[in-house]
């Protein structure tokens, strides 16, 4: 006898084994057609997965939020087995489910491009309609990989290769389609209905530029056809504000072949970048950080050291003249041990705070480079805090306080937070890695956020916490990282001298906010959409004449309200008032200062917002300090003061 107990605490017992499915229609024929999964014993299983034994189950259905994982990976199988239908000869790699959908990496002869994507979607709504059975089976890595073999399917027999000898492997069938996966899956092709293919890109095998380049298709998939809807729109206005297109349009900056993976700033855009930067800088000396600056190029024992040149070195830039080897900075931390220890530390001076605007390189694939997003050659806004143990707690209590402001001021209130814990592949005891994670678990609750729990995520020398933050459209950006390290010290030789006269490791805080400035500052692009805060706006006022012969007092008005600190520009050229406005609001300059033979007359200004509001009699000083207060107070597009 076997017995099922539900989550309201029923018991319902069964002569022989049973499928989650058959209890479900045990129930209800209605229930069992809305089973995506089912939670057996705290386990995702299929819906017809065999229960053998006494169990616990929950039944989760198809509008619940857990069951889009499902879905969407569902889907990508059902994408692959469109694909294989319309180009039989191609090959299936990986295909997983990612932020708000998955892809499939293809190798295919043939070039699929945007336009076949309709078509692929067509073939997976056929297959839908057909509402195969989703069956699970499983094979011997020996037996796997004579199935793949005689598929001709290497991409398949590769993964299958890495995969340990005793482990049995699980393969899922939808009619004539099988594929190796962990699953869980749909029980049917049917219950796959709200979805759409969105884009073709490369990406090399395994993410190495030395493998084959494939064809990586994109798609999304949903629980309800409004959910489908409302991310479309959310994707047409997220190209919309594609800071790519930006940076050109407000000449900001541009990327060259020359230098794939770096940034040329012009004028404007360095001047948000310094805004950026400064407003940071601030936040460093509030809060106790010296900066600090270290050099480009450093001696390549230091990377074999920290154990970077053994973990990354095939992204890291290693210049070698015959006599010595050197490695281009991909990051900051061994440099600012090197500063800790070039001359002997007491207990009595940490904690030790170092910050670095550390502009480094890494080797990023090409097919992997995106805009300000991600680059070769970025500066980081990095710190660091060594410390003693006892110190942890109140060091990044006061960071993520810290943190939270400056995300603020930006505009970015809504913050989620996950902590990653110890990996598999570690250094240090357990009892170390109980007590930092417990430390960091503390801080989050005693601050009182809810955060998500990311088990064996962290780094291998320390667990980390990580802040994601939302933009307008909702999508999520990982930015800020505060990471504890109990290795690097050691490695690199770094001690303080504690109360007892005795060397001592010092705790190595790894710590950022913005991540990158040049991510950051394509993540405010897309978030404002051009219509920077005013304190960020590189152009922040434009005087102009109702005509020629008004031209000295716009020169005049212009150098006054630089003088008080505004980024105030003039045009003087000889164009009619309505094209000048027009081209300015297109521009986005938050305000447009109008001056015409009555201003000159009454000593005002007439000025225009973005939002299309004029106002007029207003004096130059009235008006440069409602500016500059605006500013002081971080105050956001539409009001928002922070």
């Amino acid at each position: 006898m076997i017995k099922i107990t539900l989550p309201d605490g029923k018991v319902q017992s069964y002569d022989t084994a049973v499928t989650p499915h058959d209890i479900a229609k045990d129930i209800s024929k209605s229930l069992a057609k809305q089973v995506v999964f089912a939670v057996v014993n705290g386990e995702s299983k299929d819906a017809n997965y065999l229960i053998e034994h006494d169990a616990t189950l929950e039944l989760v259905l198809q509008d619940d939020e857990r069951s889009l994982d499902i879905i969407r990976h569902s889907c990508a199988h059902l994408m692959a087995q469109a694909i294989k239908r319309l180009y039989p000869g191609c090959q299936i790699t990986i295909g997983p489910v990612i932020e708000d959908g998955f892809y499939y990496d293809i190798d295919c002869e043939s070039t699929i491009t945007s336009q076949d994507l309709d078509k692929i979607e067509r073939e997976m709504r056929r297959i839908v309609k057909e509402n195969h059975p989703v069956t699970r089976s499983v094979m011997t890595q020996k037996e796997a990989l004579a199935f793949y073999t005689k598929n001709g399917e290497p991409y398949k027999q590769e993964i299958i290769k890495d995969i340990p000898v005793n482990e049995v492997l699980s393969f899922y069938t939808q009619g004539e389609f099988t594929d190796l996966c962990r699953g869980p899956h749909v029980a049917r092709t049917g219950m796959i209905k709200w979805f759409k293919l969105l884009k073709v890109s490369g990406a090399y095998w395994r993410g190495d530029s030395k493998n084959a380049m494939l064809q990586r298709i994109y798609g999304t998939a949903w629980l309800t056809e409004e959910d489908l809807g409302q991310y479309v729109k959310r994707i047409e206005e997220a190209e919309k504000r594609d800071h790519r297109r930006l940076i050109q349009k407000m000449d900001l900056a541009h990327i060259s072949e020359l230098a794939p993976g770096m940034i040329f700033w012009h004028e404007d855009g360095l001047i948000l970048y310094h805004e950026v930067q400064k407003f940071m800088t601030e936040n460093f000396k509030e809060n106790g950080y010296h900066l600090v600056s270290t050099p480009q190029l450093v001696d390549s024992k230091l990377w074999e050291a920290s154990g970077h040149l053994g973990k990354f070195g095939d992204n890291m830039y290693v210049l070698d003249d015959g006599e010595r080897k050197t490695v281009i900075k991909p990051m900051n931390c061994p440099c600012h041990v090197e500063i800790f220890k070039h001359r002997k530390r007491s207990y009595r001076e940490l904690p030790i705070r170092m910050a670095e605007y550390g502009s480094c390189h890494r080797n990023e694939p090409s097919g992997a480079l995106h805009g300000l997003m991600r680059l070769r050659n970025f500066v980081q806004d990095d710190g660091h805090i060594f410390c003693r143990e006892n110190q942890i707690e109140s060091e990044v209590t006061d960071f993520i306080k810290q943190l939270q402001k400056i995300y603020s001021a930006f505009g970015f209130d809504n913050i989620k937070i996950a902590l990653s814990t110890r990996p598999e592949m570690r250094v240090g005891d357990d009892a170390l890695w109980d007590r930092a994670e417990a430390i960091l678990a503390e801080v989050l609750n005693n601050l009182g956020f809810d955060w998500k729990l990311l088990e064996g995520e962290g780094a291998f020398y320390g667990p980390k916490i990580e802040f994601h933050i939302k933009d307008c459209l909702g999508r999520s950006w990982q930015c800020g990282t505060v990471q504890l390290d109990f290795a690097m010290s050691e490695r690199l030789d770094a001690s303080y001298i504690n109360e007892e006269g005795v060397a001592e490791v010092p705790v190595l805080i790894h710590r950022a906010t913005l991540g990158s400035l040049e991510r950051f500052i394509g993540i405010l692009l897309e978030h404002y959409h051009h219509e920077l805060p005013l304190w960020l706006a590189p152009k922040q006022v434009v005087v102009i004449g109702i005509s020629e012969k008004h031209n000295d007092k716009v020169v005049e008005i212009q150098e006054k309200l630089k003088k008080q600190g505004l980024r105030a520009h003039k045009d003087l050229r000889n164009e009619k008032i309505g094209y000048k406005i027009r081209e300015y609001t297109l521009a986005r300059t938050p305000y447009i200062v109008i001056i015409g033979d009555e201003e000159i007359e009454k000593n005002t200004l007439s000025y225009r917002q973005l939002s299309g509001d004029t106002f007029s009699d207003i004096t130059l000083d009235a008006f440069s300090q409602s500016l500059l207060e605006v500013i002081e107070n971080k105050k956001q597009p539409g009001g928002k003061d922070h």
